[in-house]
C-alpha cells in the first residue's frame, strides 16, 4: 500500500513538473524577449536591429505606430529612454513559426531627459527567421491605475 502511494505521488509530481516545463521554442522566445528588454535599456543599436524584423510594426499605447528604423533610432538617441524595464505575468503561445507573447511591463523612463513611469499590457508577435525568433509586431495598452 505504501509503495502504491509513493509511486502515485512520484508519478503525479512528474506529470505536474512536465506540464509546467517550457518547450525548446518557448525557451528561445523567452530568451528573445529578454534580449529585446536588455537592448531597449542599453540603447544597443546592433542588438535592437538583430532582434526585430525589417517589417516591424511597433505600436505604442498612445496610438503611434512605427517601423524598425524609427523604433531603433528613438531608443538609441534617447528620445525613448528606458532606464528600467520589469516584465511580469508573461505567457508564450507558439503556432508553427509564430509566437505570441503577452506580459505586463513596468518601467522607469527618461524620454528626452524627462523622468517618467509606465505601466503597460503588451502583446508581442515573434516570427522565426533563419532559426532565430525576431519581433514582428508589438502593441501596448496603458494599465488603468
Amino acid at each position: 500500500m505504501i509503495r502504491k502511494l509513493i509511486f502515485t505521488g512520484v508519478f503525479l509530481l512528474t506529470v505536474m513538473v512536465g506540464a509546467n516545463a517550457q518547450t525548446k521554442d518557448e525557451k528561445e522566445v523567452a530568451a528573445a524577449v529578454e534580449k529585446l528588454r536588455k537592448a531597449m535599456i542599453d540603447g544597443n543599436k546592433e542588438e535592437l536591429e538583430s532582434i526585430v524584423t525589417d517589417k516591424l510594426s511597433y505600436g505604442h499605447s498612445g496610438g503611434h505606430v512605427e517601423g524598425k528604423q524609427e523604433f531603433v533610432e528613438k531608443i538609441v538617441s534617447g528620445k525613448s529612454d528606458f532606464v528600467t524595464i520589469e516584465l511580469t505575468d508573461q505567457t508564450i503561445s507558439i503556432s508553427d513559426d509564430i509566437a505570441v507573447v503577452r506580459h505586463k511591463l513596468t518601467a522607469t523612463t527618461n524620454d528626452n531627459g524627462k523622468p517618467g513611469d509606465v505601466h503597460l499590457l503588451v502583446l508581442l508577435v515573434f516570427q522565426k527567421e533563419h532559426k532565430q525568433w525576431k519581433l514582428l509586431a508589438r502593441q501596448a495598452v496603458k494599465v488603468a491605475q
